[in-house]
């Protein structure tokens, strides 16, 4: 089965940010940029007037020359209950930040952006889609991570780091088993893995053979068209 393109519209003044936002989004598998908008107006002539795709996911900025950035927030939130919205700004007031949390942002990201922060968040937003369309219920585990409810940190206080063997940390040990249980149907790659968590393939294969080992994970070859088949990891939990 083919893999979803998720459509993404970028609302920044400076042309120059634009552009290099857009390059960061066309490096992420899965995405497309449908739009360049400057301004609240022409946001909002692309969204509500616009014919075409509407976006998947909206990066916005709050100084827009036209309009406060939260005001066209909350009009987009109001109007299109489907869509998700990341704060790509430089604003860092505590108000700005609690307005975004109080109307559901999917993530506040500061400038300058440091693009592996980009691309978690990308992957994170790729999975979280993911994981809601290929289910019809949830557990409350999975319900934790879509929602952020459980920080890693925390968790991860559960596990004792002087029980882990060498080259494995508790608390990206954490993370790789939340990855892993997103994708308890489907299974992921090392690589896929190394993706979201932000670590190396290599590290990556070697947080999921540890779970493999200690029975909480195993590992199916998955055979494609063409090239080599594919080691799968799936959670046992």
């Amino acid at each position: 089965m083919q893999n979803p393109m998720y459509n993404v519209l970028i609302v920044e003044d400076d042309f120059r940010v634009a552009e290099i936002t857009k390059g960061f989004v066309d490096k992420v598998d899965g995405f497309n940029v449908i739009g360049l908008c400057k301004t609240g107006a022409e946001t909002e002539s692309f969204l509500f007037n616009h014919n075409e795709t509407t976006p998947d996911l909206i990066l916005l900025d709050v100084y827009i020359p036209d309009v406060n950035g939260l005001d066209l927030f909350w009009k987009i939130r109001e109007n299109l209950h489907q869509v998700d919205i990341v704060m790509i700004t430089a604003a860092k007031e505590v108000y700005t930040i609690e307005e975004a949390l109080r109307g559901g942002i999917f993530d506040y990201i500061v400038k300058p952006v440091d693009f592996n922060r980009f691309k978690r968040m990308l992957v994170t937003f790729k999975d979280q889609r993911g994981s809601l369309s290929s289910k019809e219920k949830l557990n409350q585990e999975e319900i934790d991570l879509l929602t952020r409810a459980q920080s890693p940190s925390q968790s991860a206080a559960l596990v004792d780091q002087e029980q882990l063997p060498k080259g494995i940390d508790s608390i990206t040990l954490e993370k790789v088993k939340n990855i892993l249980s997103l994708h308890s149907d489907t299974g992921i790659t090392a690589s896929s893995l190394g993706e979201a968590v932000g670590i190396s393939r290599s590290t990556a294969r070697r947080y999921l053979e540890y779970l493999v080992s200690i029975s909480e994970a195993r590992a199916e070859l998955s055979y494609g068209d063409v090239g080599r088949p594919e080691r799968l990891y799936i959670s046992n939990k």
